[in-house]
């Protein structure tokens, strides 16, 4: 599903036209996105949480050459599933 189908779908759940429903979901986007940014965790709950973590420096290897290369530290982004999200996987 991408994000047309998810605002197609949500605004044929909720009767709201697809103009509005996009709109929603770009404000959602945009604020969960700035909150975690700003280093805050984002928790929905049922569904699951948002935060950062901090990827530390590592070597590697180039795939072309096999030179060995330092691959920067990096702040990364990650999402922990809620129960009620991961029982309703689990259970399909």
């Amino acid at each position: 599903m991408n994000k047309h189908e998810l605002i197609e779908a949500v605004a044929t759940t909720t009767g709201e036209s697809k103009a509005s429903t996009a709109e929603a979901l770009d404000a959602i986007l945009e604020t969960v996105t700035a909150a975690v940014t700003r280093g805050e965790t984002v928790q929905l709950l049922g569904f699951g949480s948002f935060s950062t973590g901090a990827r530390a420096e590592r070597s590697g290897r180039n795939p072309s050459t096999g030179e060995t290369i330092t691959i920067p530290a990096a702040k990364t982004v990650k999402f922990s599933a809620g129960k009620t999200f991961k029982d309703a996987v689990n259970a399909a």
